[in-house]
């Protein structure tokens, strides 16, 4: 820490306490520097609010973020924090919706059930992860601003006649007797430097060159692109910012898209195959996609959008979706990812038969998906109050689903009229046969099913898919910042990287010339620019003999 008590040079100028140097002059204002070595000149020495020394708790916090090595143990920190969320895939690739935790357990044994209690499952939403992502923010921004604003205090007002301890202290001096007048001299040798491109300023017999000084602000440039990187990457936990999702739409089925107010119609869906002739022997024989194709409609949702309501669409939208040509409406992508040509079942038209009377009511239309919740069948009604979609029996003999998809529907209503009590009685209906073979339709149901049965009359009064398209869902508002945050990054990095803040300073007092050169990398061509000006105007000098001391490379 830095702690300075008398900040006024002797040439006037008010220092702010911590400050090594002069803001004004240049002058070194601690006693106790070694007047042989060369000055540090990071920032001029202008003091930086994280080396005060009496610092209150605000003070320490701005220290430790301030802080290079914190930054880097950071970094590391989050590296090795996304390493793990590579280990086994994330949540968030599955397609399909099922036991995540018996997933992990099941493929990958006792190593991923740990994995998935511990929450490496979906390594990039978690609140460590993101915490880190945000105090990495947040170093960036400190370590900016406390470099920043000295250095542009430092850089703002620079005098052009400095203190000669300042000259002379640099890493590349020059020193000589002047014959001629001075202020000829310096002006000969100002249009040397100008030739080189440095911006020059003269004040009498002194002189201050400089050239490309805005690469000095290439780091902070980086780090301003960094920063919105990190905002644009955090956005996408915003709602709405981000989905990455995946639907299943049967042939002629129209589906919401979850998280929005759209809804997706699938057309049609067709798919054509490599005849044997197309393939190569070891492929002959075997199912080869070459195109497959959704002619999509999107549309948004005006009206009745809430769950149970029947929705209002207003088409918005409509392409055919193939490979790496998704169909675009207002960022929302969706793209054609995969097929099942496994028909699927979208409604059936069953009919209720008392078998005691023989009497039938109907037909009804019941979706498989998004069914309606009240049916009036003459003297009868039916209460939807149970949908499996994909129905199995849990390890505790509870009904359950596998899975979104009617592979395996089963309903249960509650059915109340004549015969049967007040309350009403359940009744569950399995609308295909092999399932009502398997899991025991009849049994289920006991006494009822031997007086009702809910029974569709022929194949005309099935509604089925040949074909069901995957399309994948994508919104990512944040990636044209990402994009931006990246650009803005790169050109602080070659701004810095290959461009040198180069200055000098020399002065004549009595015949006798100081110079003073400094750049913050890239000595070797730092001493060639002067001693290329002094060899123009007549002045013979060995590049290497303006080192002060140690390798200035």
């Amino acid at each position: 820490m830095l702690s300075i008590h008398n900040t006024k040079c002797e040439c006037g100028h008010q220092n702010a306490v911590g400050t090594v140097l002069c803001e004004s002059c240049g002058k070194p204002l601690m006693e106790d520097q070694q007047q042989s070595e060369p000055l540090e000149m990071r920032y001029d020495g202008i003091a930086r609010r994280s080396q005060k020394k009496n610092q209150n708790p605000i003070d320490r916090i701005w220290s430790f973020f301030s802080s290079v090595k914190i930054a880097i143990y950071l970094i590391v920190l989050t590296f090795l924090g996304a390493s793990l969320g590579t280990i086994y895939p994330q949540e968030n690739t599955f397609i399909n919706n099922f036991d995540i935790a018996a997933y992990y357990e099941s493929t990958y044994g006792t190593p991923g059930k740990i994995y998935h209690m511990l929450g490496l499952s979906h390594t990039y939403e978690s609140w460590w992860f993101i915490t880190l992502l945000v105090m990495i923010g947040t170093s960036l921004v400190i370590c900016s601003l406390d470099r920043i604003l000295p250095l542009y205090r430092a850089l703002s007002k620079q005098q052009i006649r400095k203190h000669l301890q300042f000259i002379n202290r640099q890493k590349t001096v020059y020193s000589a007797k002047v014959d001629e007048p001075a202020e000829a001299w310096v002006e000969q040798f100002a249009a040397q430097l100008k030739r080189k491109r440095y911006r020059v300023h003269m004040d009498g017999s002194a002189l201050l060159a400089e050239k490309n000084r805005f690469s000095r602000w290439g780091p902070y440039i980086n780090h301003i692109g960094l920063i919105l990187f990190l905002l644009s990457i955090l956005a996408r936990s915003l709602p709405g910012w981000q989905m990455d999702s995946y639907i299943s739409v049967a042939d002629g089925a129209t589906v919401p898209i979850e998280g929005t107010n759209y809804f997706v119609k699938n057309e049609k869906f067709t798919v054509d195959f490599y005849t044997d002739d197309e393939l190569p022997p070891e492929l002959k024989g075997q199912a080869r996609a070459k195109l497959y194709e959704t002619a999509a409609v999107l549309y948004t949702c005006t009206s009745g959008c809430e769950a149970g309501e029947t929705p209002v669409l207003e088409e918005v939208a409509k392409h055919d979706i193939i490979v790496n040509s998704p169909l675009k409406y207002k960022g929302l992508k969706l793209y054609q990812f995969d097929f099942d040509l496994t028909p699927k079942l979208i409604s059936v038209k069953p009919m209720l038969i008392n078998k005691e009377t023989g009497e039938k009511y109907g037909p009804f239309e019941l979706m498989m998906k998004d069914a309606e919740l009240n049916y009036e069948l003459g003297p009868y009604k039916m209460r939807l109050i149970a949908n499996y979609m994909d129905f199995a029996v849990g390890e505790n003999g509870e009904p359950t689903t596998l899975g979104r998809e009617p592979n395996a529907p089963a309903f249960v209503f509650l059915i109340t009229g004549p015969g049967l009590p007040e309350a009403g009685q359940p009744y569950m209906y399995f609308p295909m046969q092999k399932d009502k073979e398997k899991f025991g339709q009849d049994q289920i149901n006991g006494a009822l099913a031997s007086k009702f049965e809910i029974k569709v009359d022929g194949m005309q009064n099935v509604n089925f898919s040949e074909a069901s398209t995957s399309l994948n869902v994508r919104v990512d508002k944040a990636l044209n910042f990402v994009w931006v945050g990246a650009a803005i990054s790169m050109i602080g990095l070659l701004m810095g990287s290959y461009w040198q803040h180069r200055r000098i300073w020399l002065r004549i007092d009595d015949g006798q010339l100081s110079l003073g050169a400094h750049t913050n990398k890239n000595w070797y061509g730092m001493r060639a620019d002067v001693a290329g000006a002094l060899q123009k105007i007549g002045v013979a000098v060995d590049p290497k003999s303006l080192d002060n001391g140690g390798n200035n490379a």
